[in-house]
């Protein structure tokens, strides 16, 4: 009985639920260990800057970073990751015995590469301001002094929208960078409303 009951409560949880998040609001994920506020800061080729240039935009984040008391830090790739193609390419090459098939697929390995190379600076950096038992009035005037303070150490930075938070959840969980419109309900677009 018990394990048809925990087999039922599985079937009816959402992935929402099964994720942890509430509600997913304009602006923030409601969980229930409090609001988070995604931050989205648009990354620095440091690779062309000089050690002092470095330097100085170590200093800037951390002189954001300790005025702010529930703070996350997150990076996610925001392209695809080709990894399971490149196996299934040499799992294949391993196996073929036409020696022109071979080649075909060690050309598509290469092709992979630099593609792969190409996005690798693809990442997205996020600052993640957990918010909690805030009073309403409170949080705005507190998320505009984080993201004043961000642009004022010459950080690139905009607030998540709704939109933006269900892409991060696609990257994150599913490395799903392809989507470009993200449903509330799977199968959603699907739905005519208003038709009897």
């Amino acid at each position: 009985m018990k394990r048809q009951w925990k087999r039922q409560k599985k079937q009816a949880d959402s992935t929402r639920s099964l994720m942890g998040i509430t509600d997913i609001t304009e602006h923030s994920l409601v969980t229930e260990h409090g609001e988070l506020v995604f931050f989205m800061l648009k990354p620095t080729n440091i690779s062309v800057l000089s050690d002092s240039s470095v330097s100085a935009r170590i200093y800037a984040l951390m002189n954001v970073l300790k005025g702010i008391a529930d703070i996350e830090m997150l990076c996610l790739n925001s392209r695809e990751n080709f990894e399971d193609n490149k196996n299934y390419l040499r799992q294949r090459m391993q196996a073929e015995e036409n020696s022109v098939i071979r080649k075909l697929l060690q050309q598509d390995m290469t092709a992979l590469d630099r593609m792969q190379v190409q996005m690798a600076t693809a990442r997205e950096f996020v600052l993640i301001i957990r918010l909690r038992d805030e009073k309403e009035a409170d949080v705005q005037p507190y998320l505009a002094r984080i993201e004043k303070s961000l642009k004022d150490q010459g950080f690139t930075t905009k607030k998540a929208d709704k939109h933006t938070l269900k892409q991060l959840l696609g990257v994150y969980y599913e490395q799903n960078v392809t989507t470009e419109e993200y449903e509330d309900f799977d199968g959603e677009r699907w739905v005519i409303f208003g038709d009897e």
